[in-house]
C-alpha cells in the first residue's frame, strides 16, 4: 500500500475579496504533489469546517488579508475540533501582525506564513507537519 498525497484545503474566510495569493499557492502545492481543494471567496467558518470534513483533508490553509483573523481563525479551529478534526494541521497566510501570531497559535494554528513566503517553504512545512495517514 502506498501513502496518498497530503490533502490540503485552501480557504478564504470572511469578506476578503483578494484571492490571487490563495490561487497561486493552490497551484504551487498541486505542482509539488499535494492534492488541493480551493473553496473560493467569502467562506464562513462553518463552510470551511464543513468542507474540511467532507473532503477529509489533512491540512486547512486559511488565507486572510482582511484583518479579521483574530475573529475567524479561532472560530474555525473550534469548529474543526467539534467535528472530530483536532488532528488536522491548520495554517494561516496573509497580512498578520506579529502581535497576533500568539493568539492564533493558542487557537491551534501550527504556522503563520506572511508575504514573501515561498511555495517551497510552505510545502516543506506541510510535509514535515501534516498528519501521517496511509492510503485508505
Amino acid at each position: 500500500m502506498t501513502d496518498r498525497p497530503i490533502k490540503v484545503l485552501i480557504a478564504k474566510p470572511g469578506l476578503d475579496g483578494h484571492d490571487r495569493g490563495a490561487k497561486v499557492l493552490a497551484r504551487g502545492l498541486r505542482d509539488e504533489g499535494f492534492e488541493v481543494v480551493y473553496t473560493g471567496l467569502r467562506q464562513t467558518p462553518e463552510m470551511v469546517a464543513t468542507a474540511a470534513l467532507q473532503e477529509d483533508v489533512d491540512v486547512v490553509g486559511l488565507s486572510i488579508l482582511s484583518g479579521a483573523h483574530v475573529t475567524l481563525v479561532p472560530r474555525i479551529t473550534s469548529l474543526l475540533r467539534d467535528r472530530g478534526m483536532a488532528d488536522v494541521l491548520v495554517t494561516v497566510g496573509g497580512i498578520i501582525p506579529d502581535e497576533d501570531v500568539p493568539v492564533l497559535e493558542e487557537a491551534g494554528v501550527a504556522a503563520v506564513f506572511g508575504p514573501g513566503t515561498t511555495i517551497g517553504a510552505v510545502a516543506t512545512f506541510l510535509r514535515d507537519h501534516a498528519p501521517d495517514r496511509a492510503a485508505e
